[in-house]
């Protein structure tokens, strides 16, 4: 059985007009939207090289502390 086409409604005759803006306005929020993802990358980033620094300075700090509390005890007790 065959259908007859429909015609989406009209809009009635007083009905507001679409803002003119509003292409602009979401150029504008999706391209804030990409700055703001590539400045979160960026900052993830940052915090894994930050936090690969911080730990390896930890890990120097340790082993000079270790080296020099081994060289102190073998120095008091003679071995």
């Amino acid at each position: 059985m065959a259908r007859t086409a429909t015609r989406p409604p009209r809009p009635p005759e007083d009905a507001p007009p679409l803002d003119p803006e509003a292409v602009s306005r979401a150029y504008r929020y999706y391209r804030e939207r990409r700055r703001q993802r590539a400045q979160r990358e960026r900052a993830q980033r940052w915090a894994a090289v930050r936090f690969w620094l911080v730990l390896a300075a930890t890990v120097a700090v340790a082993a000079a502390l270790a080296a020099r509390t081994l060289g102190e005890i073998e120095r008091l007790f003679g071995l």
